[in-house]
């Protein structure tokens, strides 16, 4: 009997292959793969140029009209680079993050540059979840905070979700709350170097000798300590802060000094025996230009 040489093989129908769709351009784009390299070379390169169209007209624009403008010339380009419409708001999101960048590099935020950002915003009807995706809206406020601050204003632009574990005094205002806040304290840790209990020496039978244990040197080191986590909330008059184990406020007016770190701010109270302070707070440049310009108004009041 002749064996069937097929029989126990794969059979394989060409018809239940596929080709692969190019996710740009809607053409074939072979077997297990989804995109023709040309296109996405061409969609990346469309969609940084239209930011650069953007990030361009928000920083020359004087109107909406150049808005306006811009809408036309985005439409025109898009399709060009295979751009949806969810690309087109990612383009303008992007440009926003840029154009915040941009007007904070000098580490000021102008009211005419507030404006500027503020009318393209309304233009294209771009709402705050999706401008903050990398925490782009918080730092124009925090613009706006600093800049209203400096110019002797109480800004009344916090808005707080639920109760704040404080008791504020009715002549202060809230300014700002950072919610996940690490506590440090320098403190002074003494050590010993170079100590000895003594040794015994056996000098005759069942005598011993026992030299004098000289003392050690004391050395004492400043040692970064992490005390608490919390909640850190600035006023007018105040810093306030509240965690698991410590709860407490600092005046302005008993702060002698503010230190800057990348990551939040250091406190030197007003006593011989006071130890720095740290609050990191994620965010130093913003903590330390605002408790430092806070403080210069509460010294004036």
């Amino acid at each position: 009997m002749q064996e069937n040489v097929t029989e126990g093989m794969l059979r394989v129908n060409p018809e239940v292959i596929h080709m692969g769709i190019c996710k740009y351009c809607g053409k074939p784009a072979g077997l297990f793969k989804s995109k023709h390299r040309e296109c996405e070379s061409k969609h990346k390169l469309t969609f940084e140029q239209l930011v650069r169209v953007t990030l361009d007209t928000i920083a020359k624009s004087t109107s909406s009209k150049e808005f306006e403008e811009l809408e036309k010339d985005i439409n025109r380009i898009a399709p060009g680079g295979y751009l949806t419409a969810s690309d087109i708001k990612s383009v303008l999101i992007t440009a926003f993050e840029k154009a915040v960048d941009h007007f904070l590099n000098d580490g000021e935020l102008s009211a005419e540059e507030q404006e500027k950002i503020e009318r393209f915003v309304d233009f294209f009807k771009l709402d705050q979840n999706s401008l903050n995706r990398n925490d782009a809206w918080n730092k124009l406020v925090k613009g706006v905070v600093l800049r209203e601050v400096m110019e002797g204003k109480i800004p009344q632009r916090l808005k707080v979700e639920g109760q704040l574990p404080f008791n504020f005094q009715k002549s202060e205002k809230l300014i700002w709350v950072f919610p996940k806040v690490d506590y440090y304290q320098d403190r002074t840790v003494r050590e010993y170097i170079g100590g000895s209990s003594g040794v015994s020496f056996r000098v005759a039978k069942g005598v011993y000798l026992r030299t004098g244990a000289f003392k050690a040197t004391p050395i004492e080191t400043i040692k970064r300590v992490h005390v608490d986590s919390g909640i850190l909330a600035v006023t007018t008059k105040h810093i306030y802060f509240h965690g698991k184990f410590k709860s407490f406020r600092i005046p302005f007016k008993k702060i002698v000094a503010f230190e800057p770190y990348s990551n939040g701010i250091g406190v030197h109270k007003d006593s011989a025996a006071a130890k720095r302070e740290i609050f990191a707070t994620g965010d130093g440049w913003f903590t330390y230009n605002l408790l430092v310009n806070l403080a210069q108004l509460s010294s004036e009041d």
